[in-house]
């Protein structure tokens, strides 16, 4: 099924002015690590994401046009409060004591159900950016307390997953509600599953149009690999890292391409329909 990509009436070169002199409310803070964040241990025992999972594998659902659909108004009704317990648990967790695998799943499932559990606080609405002021969102907000610090979800992604880890799936991974977004999984990260659902998160992506598109010709690229660019390095090193993934389809619409033409994105929140 083609995707309906979001670009109404705006012509390519409009659409691109409009990206690059207006970066959303989530562009990338300064990839600066706070220390405190980078100590790991050896504690054995492996985080309980089995709630997650659980609200993940009732509520999240693929659709036919390729986009994991959350049914946050069912989630709300059902299992509010469960929601809210599960994020209570990990907040209270000595995250710090655990090896990096877990780390990296506990910060993951973390953003993940810190956002759904925003959108169904401000449930109903069209898009993850009508929460705050305007075009703003969430991302700044101080809505979690790990280890005694107050964190928002940018916290989270730009002080804590990307300069800490440096895996550009990471991009995959953690959602913004949003149907430009990669899909949110539809089970809980784990350290035993990692490498694997982030592979595959990453090869999702990459071969659906949200990823990459042909549109009159151009080349258009998901504005993740715009805002994130640095990221991988260049352009030429996103698409690189998406022949990677791509498909024998995806890699005919690359070509031989070593620069992008245009960035879209579609901020329409991802709710069931």
């Amino acid at each position: 099924m083609k995707y309906p990509r979001s670009r109404h009436r705006l012509s390519l070169a409009l659409a691109t002015a409009i990206m690059t002199l207006i970066p959303p409310a989530c562009a990338p803070a300064a990839q600066t690590a706070d220390a405190d964040w980078t100590r790991s241990g050896n504690f054995a025992e492996p985080i309980d994401h089995r709630v997650w999972d659980g609200l993940l594998t009732r509520y999240v659902k693929p659709s036919a046009d390729g986009v994991n659909r959350v049914d946050y108004a069912a989630l709300k009704k059902n299992d509010a409060t469960a929601l809210k317990r599960y994020l209570a648990a990990m907040q209270a967790i000595d995250i710090k004591q655990y090896p990096r695998d877990e780390q990296f799943a506990y910060w993951v499932n973390l953003y993940n159900a810190a956002t759904i559990d925003v959108m169904i606080d401000n449930y109903p609405l069209d898009s993850i950016r009508d929460i705050g002021l305007v075009g703003q969102g969430p991302w700044k907000d101080k809505i979690l307390k790990v280890d005694g610090k107050q964190l928002s979800l940018d916290d989270i992604e730009h002080g804590i997953l990307r300069p800490s880890w440096k895996d550009v799936r990471i991009h995959y991974a953690v959602n913004c509600a949003s149907i430009g977004c990669p899909n949110l999984a539809a089970r809980a990260y784990s350290a035993g599953t990692l490498d694997a659902m982030l592979d595959e998160a990453a090869t999702a992506y990459v071969n659906h149009p949200r990823g990459f598109a042909r549109v009159d010709g151009a080349l258009i690229a998901s504005s993740i690999y715009d805002w994130y660019g640095s990221d991988w390095g260049d352009q030429a090193a996103v698409l690189d890292h998406a022949r990677k993934y791509a498909t024998p389809e995806t890699k005919a619409l690359l070509g031989d391409a070593t620069t992008i033409d245009g960035f879209d994105y579609n901020w329409a929140l991802n709710d069931r329909k």
